[in-house]
């Protein structure tokens, strides 16, 4: 017995001498990593390097990112101020909140900093694509590309939006139960993406295996670059393998399919374009563009989709102004949208409250956490060194969470944006949900005219009601989006405002 109890003891001493030993091999090994990054310092500079944690070695603080969320920026914000550094995605990064500072960072492209995905994305996107072009080859690219979303473009594509977005919203009422709001509106965005900017013409079942391949490829474009069977990176390349093969079928076949169109869709303006520019586009140029131009597409808009939709759940005064815009502007009649009034693209763009609501959507909810850049030189930025080859991303959530130009900034609050007060207009750099500088999302008035036709179908020809007892919770990663997706019951409207669907017997949380 005495014998055991030895042993026991023994195994004991054995077991916390090991977790000891390895408690302390984690806290070196993190003060080396640490260390191997301060190093890297700028020696001709005087500033210090910004503080921050570099975390673990090689995954540094990526799980910590991936658990928390916003609330990991937040944290870190609070205790080492708008600009320190951190690792993540397998690579050192100094993240860079505020007006004044993310001025700093768009107006020194080409001089200061230059574009730099994490290496996940890079690959992902392809080195044929507008994201990962840089100096006169993104000039010339982007030039190519404003074309797909000039003011001639976006009116030859708004019959087919609005034809895309009202059958959707048919689909979601005919359901007796409620949808994932967020999961529909991914499919809404990808379906929009497919059939009306490039004009492909797909089976339902096609379209359900590109969606659900799409989705892979968007999941895994901020991925840890590791290649290894299973790992999300080496789902990201299958993925967009699969779709490029997809593409280049679709981009062969499209001739023929094109017969009897009575619209340019966007990839025949964006091959146009090219032609023009005297750049005439190789298949993997197409192949790359596209998938560019549906990602575009997908991920944020419908982030924005579905945060327009709880927006208006939860504030149901403002879809009741919307209503009276436009009744006021002669769009509605008797609750449903005029038949006889077409919507045009110069009467969305007057619709001046609608406007107003699209950009608080996008201010509270903003879709991109932010966008990276690589200093070309070492530069200052709130008394602290930027060293030349560190990689920077600039905040936009973050910026606009801590915008002073904004009053109560946590309140949804439309009229912000008014003539009247003009919150925006107090700074240039403090609202910027599309990026700013030589690299502004070119696709920014698509986005927004989607946004719009969506509220305004809403608006005329559904009622809808949150399906659970309370809102859910919201997280940032890698989109802003509801935790559950956003459990909503539609009910489609008749002429006469009356529910085309019988009305559930019992009705939980919001209604509008």
């Amino acid at each position: 017995m005495l014998f055991d109890s030895f042993d026991l003891i023994s195994a004991l001493a054995t077991l916390a001498a090991c977790l000891v030993s390895m408690a302390l091999l984690v806290a070196v090994s993190q003060q080396l990593w640490q260390l191997r990054w301060t190093a890297t310092r700028d020696k001709n500079c005087k500033l210090p390097m910004p503080k921050g944690s570099m975390g673990f070695p090689f995954i540094g603080e990526t799980c910590h990112w991936l658990l928390q969320g916003s609330g990991f920026h937040a944290s870190r914000r609070q205790k080492y101020g708008n600009v320190f550094k951190t690792h993540l995605l397998g690579r050192p990064l100094i993240r860079v909140t505020g007006a004044e500072n993310v001025r700093k960072v768009l107006m020194g492209e080409h001089t200061l900093v230059t574009v730099d995905w994490p290496q996940s994305t890079s690959t992902l996107l392809g080195p044929n694509s507008l994201a990962n072009s840089i100096g006169d080859i993104h000039r010339k690219r982007r030039k190519v590309f404003a074309k797909v979303f000039s003011h001639e473009a976006l009116e030859s594509y708004l019959p087919k939006i609005q034809q895309v977005i009202q059958e959707s919203l048919r689909v979601w009422s005919s359901n007796p139960e409620p949808i994932n709001v967020y999961r529909e509106s991914q499919r809404l965005s990808f379906t929009m993406a497919v059939r009306v900017l490039l004009g492909f013409r797909v089976s339902e079942e096609e379209m359900r295996h590109q969606f659900s391949t799409f989705q892979d490829f968007v999941n895994n474009l901020f991925s840890l670059p590791i290649d290894l069977p299973f790992s999300g990176y080496r789902k990201g390349i299958r993925a967009r393998d699969t779709l490029q093969k997809s593409i280049e079928k679709a981009i062969r076949e499209k001739p023929l399919c094109s017969q009897g169109k009575d619209y340019s869709d966007a990839l025949d303006v964006l091959m146009e374009s090219a032609k023009e520019n005297g750049a005439e586009l190789s298949m993997q140029e197409l192949k790359e563009s596209t998938i560019e131009l549906i990602f575009a597409a997908f991920a944020t808009t419908a982030s924005a989709s579905t945060s327009l939709i709880m927006a208006l759940l939860r504030h149901p005064q403002v879809l009741e102004r919307l209503r009276e815009e436009l009744r006021g502007r002669g769009l509605l009649h008797n609750g449903c949208l005029c038949p006889e009034q077409e919507l045009r693209l110069d009467t969305i763009i007057s619709l001046k409250y609608l406007d107003c609501v699209i950009k608080e959507v996008l201010r509270l909810y903003t879709p991109v956490s932010g966008a990276y850049r690589t200093a070309m030189q070492t530069f200052e930025l709130d008394g602290v060194q930027i060293p030349k080859g560190w990689s920077v991303m600039y905040s936009i959530r973050d910026t606009h969470d801590t915008a002073a130009v904004f009053k109560d900034v946590e309140a949804f609050d439309p009229d912000r944006f008014s003539q009247e007060r003009s919150e925006d207009k107090e700074g240039r750099f403090h609202y910027l949900p599309f990026g700013g500088g030589v690299r502004s999302c070119l696709g920014k008035q698509l986005a927004t005219l989607f946004l719009r036709i969506l509220a305004i179908e809403l608006a005329s020809t559904s009622r809808f009601e949150l399906a659970t007892r309370q809102f859910p919770r919201v997280v940032t990663v890698p989109v802003v989006h509801p935790v559950d997706g956003l459990k909503v019951k539609f009910y489609g409207l008749d002429s006469n405002q009356n529910e085309i669907l019988a009305k559930s017997d019992e009705l939980l949380g919001a209604t509008v």
